[in-house]
């Protein structure tokens, strides 16, 4: 369950350099994201992909198409994943994968947390990754073996021990069918823990386990761009994690999983307990 953390190995030189280049363009996407988002809403240009609950907007796709142009630009060659035009699914080699607003359900409402995470995996593992935040211009990154940061300060996960203690943070799939069975693990798992919080962010919560904010978070069914650079930002900043396969599409419905390493196996057990089944 564990990854290797920046205590635990020597930096990556290749993930060093390519988290300078996630920062970059994630941070360019978050600035267009913030710009258009005022002129997006007024557009009526809002459509909807998986259910009638789940929509992408025209700041999506502009989002995306930027950070693709200054990925070519910058790393012709690479393969990319993204959430609005799909890509590569092989994961041999260098792969990009963009979530060009994580959270739009909240763009849409004005709700602060939303942002555009930008990952890049050798092999299927995320070796660098940037998320930065639309309405604070806040970034975490982090590099394999190199630490993770928020604005160029060091993270570390909380020290919690007690898992009645923990501040847990869950995300629910767009279908009704599955809501049903994660709805029943949020019961289950609620009496046990101190709270439960639902963001509406993946990549910001899987930080905010980074930075100490949440003391664990798990959801079933993201795809690889949700958690490629938050499972990484967490690792490094000694989080003890549960990626899905690199390979897995979220319709699968694996689980995601990072939790201070001090109530990890307890939090991880009470999720696993809740539901044993496969989601829908």
């Amino acid at each position: 369950m564990t990854h290797p953390t920046a205590g635990s190995q020597r930096p990556d030189p290749l993930g060093v350099e390519l988290r300078e280049v996630a920062v970059q363009v994630a941070t360019a996407a978050a600035e267009l994201v913030a710009r258009r988002r005022a002129e997006v809403l007024g557009s009526g240009t809002v459509r909807t992909k998986t259910s009638g609950t789940d929509p992408v907007t025209l700041a999506d796709t502009e989002s995306e198409q930027l950070i693709r142009s200054e990925l070519g630009r910058l790393r012709p060659g690479d393969a990319v994943l993204g959430e609005e035009e799909g890509g590569d699914a092989a994961v041999d080699g260098l792969r990009w994968l963009i979530d060009p607003i994580d959270g739009t359900v909240n763009f849409l409402y004005g709700l602060p947390f939303y942002a555009v995470s930008v990952a890049v995996q050798r092999d299927g593992q995320s070796i660098a990754g940037a998320v930065v935040e639309v309405s604070s211009g806040r970034v975490f990154s982090a590099a394999l073996g190199a630490g993770a940061t928020l604005d160029g300060q060091p993270l570390r996960c909380n020290d919690v021990t007690d898992p009645a203690l923990a501040l847990v943070a869950t995300g629910f799939g767009y279908q009704a069918r599955r809501r049903v069975t994660q709805g029943a693990v949020v019961a289950e798992l609620l009496p046990q823990v101190r709270d439960v919080r639902r963001v509406g962010s993946a990549a910001l919560d899987l930080c905010a386990v980074a930075a100490g904010w949440l003391d664990a978070y798990y959801e079933h069914g993201l795809s690889p761009w949700d958690w490629g650079a938050g499972v990484l930002i967490a690792a490094e900043a000694g989080a003890d994690v549960r990626p899905p396969p690199a390979t897995a599409p979220g319709s699968h419905g694996e689980l995601t999983f990072a939790a201070a390493p001090g109530v990890s196996a307890a939090v991880l057990s009470l999720v696993e307990r809740a539901w044993s089944g496969p989601m829908p």
